[in-house]
């Protein structure tokens, strides 16, 4: 049975995903199955970078990294909690019906990009002590707010049969990993080296920035309700949108390896041809290492987009 989803807004409820009322614009919101959630994720991010600022175990990048996921989820966590909790909602410049979803989706993809960072490139090599310790339990932590949030996904997602926002559908669901994937493949090119004067190369760069762009603007359309300021119709956006960003994605699929890897065309097959692999520094990553990267998160987005495709088929939008 098919989604129906309205212009950008979602049919009031009070009950969570486990059925429970959820009280708003009090304390006792805190209590709900929901409210207990959000708790969980407040304590879990606040512990995680508390343990890794005690002792200064961050460095790099990567490290960065993960401490601005950790503080950015904890801040809105608490952000929500007062709103909620204080019946702030109908103030939000936001849609508040399409805003927590799509903050939840990007935080377990936010915490589990840390979870799997700060262990491979910062953890395994600290020597034994105090601070590997607080390390570990901090990589705990972030994999506990990973499931919490996931499990608010879940539990706040559309179901068969549903009106309710786009942002709450599958197809929403996966505009939020779309550009976040993005965000990851430009922070790995962030060395023009990788690309600069090839253009087969730069038409990629050029793929992943248009399709971000296309898939931020879909997103923001959609928690600021301004749908309808659109010259054609939502619907007709959407897949156009997934029609071209499927095309667009699939032709980086095939120039970013072949210009990379492919000796005809002046990549480099093996790691240990690139003289930026042979003293791998512990917190950066060598050239190498960053081109395969791009690869496997272009694939990763070209599939995420050829299911937006078909998921977007089954979609049903009524006016109201």
């Amino acid at each position: 049975m098919p989604v129906t989803v309205t212009r950008t807004t979602i049919t009031t409820t009070t009950t969570s995903g486990l059925g429970s009322p959820t009280i708003l614009g009090s304390p006792r919101a805190l209590t709900q199955p929901l409210g207990l959630l959000r708790l969980l994720q407040l304590l879990s991010t606040c512990v995680a970078f508390s343990l890794v600022a005690s002792v200064g175990a961050w460095h790099g990048f990567m490290g960065n990294w993960c401490m601005f996921a950790w503080c950015f989820c904890f801040a809105m966590t608490l952000l929500i909690i007062i709103v909620e909790v204080g019946g702030l909602q109908p103030r939000f410049p936001l849609s508040w019906r399409n805003f927590p979803i799509t903050y939840a989706c990007y935080a377990a993809l936010f915490c589990l990009s840390a979870s799997v960072i700060y262990p491979t490139t910062i953890v395994q090599f600290m020597s034994s002590g105090r601070s590997r310790d607080h390390a570990i339990a901090a990589v705990v932590f972030s994999c506990i707010a990973c499931v919490a949030y996931a499990t608010e996904v879940a539990w706040t997602r559309a179901r068969p049969g549903e009106i309710t926002g786009y942002m709450a559908t599958v197809p929403g669901l996966l505009k939020v990993v779309e550009t976040f994937v993005a965000c990851i493949i430009f922070a790995f090119i962030i060395d023009s080296y990788l690309y600069k004067y090839k253009a087969a190369l730069e038409w990629c760069v050029a793929v992943y920035a248009i399709c971000f762009i296309l898939a931020a603007v879909a997103i923001l359309l959609n928690l600021g309700d301004c749908t309808n300021m659109l010259p054609i119709p939502f619907p007709t956006f959407l897949s156009g949108l997934a029609l071209l960003s499927v095309l667009f994605y699939a032709s980086a699929m095939v120039l970013w390896p072949l210009y990379q890897f492919d000796e005809k065309y002046g990549g480099q097959p093996q790691r240990r041809m690139d003289s930026t692999c042979r003293d791998a520094h512990t917190y950066r990553m060598c050239a190498w290492d960053s081109r395969l990267a791009v690869a496997i998160l272009t694939a990763i987005n070209l599939l995420a987009y050829v299911a937006d495709l078909v998921y977007s088929a089954h979609l049903v939008f009524v006016k109201v």
